[in-house]
């Protein structure tokens, strides 16, 4: 039987499984995906290996951990300098991001973005930032210290800290740190968060089944939102199909997925 998982910290929440199960029964796949909670992120490769794993999915807060532990990285991983996805091929273990293509399919629908605001500066934040820079989005990163900021600065984002930023109009403001995942905590100063969505037309969270306060501060604030269930169902059925060789067409799995994803 083929197993798949998905490792972060925490990730009961993770309706992961959920998802790629319902894949693997519809085609009568041999397969099962579970969850696995990684408290050391050195030992991210040596559980894959451990676990007999085809693939697995890598969650908060890993993702930077698993880009340097690869085999190889292909795609636009390599820029993005974060996984999410790895996928075995006989001894060694490729990684890929399929969060940047994710999210940007999740976004469609808000219409047209002239610029963005990024709330955060890790992996996440990182693939974020390039798929938008890649479509001529001007973003901005907004992060509480300068330590990990070089990242975005060295590619030409203008890099802001709580304590140097003066707000202006964005389009998009985007929570990728995990504020309100397991508290009830904002990504910044609330108050100068009011500020931002004052003059901004849409709010995603990458936190997806949980009304956070950041989410429910735009919503206050007359904002159109999303949380990050579509951002999570397309990554999903772009790992799916990158475990199995890219063989099943990405509709097909998006309409086996979509299902679970709404129960």
């Amino acid at each position: 039987m083929l197993l798949f998982s998905i490792f972060g910290y925490p990730v009961t929440h993770s309706i992961s499984p959920r998802l790629h199960n319902s894949v693997l029964q519809a085609l009568k796949l041999d397969g099962c995906y579970v969850r696995k909670a990684i408290t050391e992120p050195e030992k991210l490769l040596s559980t894959f290996h451990a676990m007999k794993l085809t693939g697995a999915n890598v969650t908060v807060p890993h993702k930077e951990a698993a880009y340097e532990q690869c085999d190889e990285v292909r795609g636009i991983a390599k820029e993005i300098g974060a996984v999410n996805t790895l996928v075995r091929e006989g001894e060694r273990v490729i990684g890929y991001n399929t969060d940047a293509e994710g999210f940007y399919e999740a976004i469609k629908s808000f219409g047209y973005i002239r610029n963005a605001l990024i709330l955060g500066a890790g992996g996440t934040a990182k693939a974020i930032a390039i798929i938008l820079k890649s479509h001529d989005i001007e973003t901005t990163i907004l992060n509480r210290s300068a330590s990990r900021l070089s990242f975005f600065a060295s590619r030409g984002f203008t890099c802001q800290t709580w304590d140097t930023f003066e707000s202006k109009p964005y389009d998009l403001i985007i929570n990728t740190t995990s504020a309100g995942l397991k508290d009830e905590e904002y990504p910044c100063d609330k108050e100068l968060l009011k500020t931002i969505f004052k003059e901004s037309k849409y709010a995603f969270d990458v936190i997806y089944n949980k009304p956070t306060p950041f989410l429910e501060l735009a919503r206050s604030c007359n904002i159109r939102c999303k949380d990050g269930k579509e951002m999570l169902l397309y990554q999903g059925v772009l790992a799916f199909n990158l475990f199995f060789s890219k063989h099943y067409d990405l509709k097909t799995i998006e309409t086996l997925m979509r299902p679970a994803f709404e129960l």
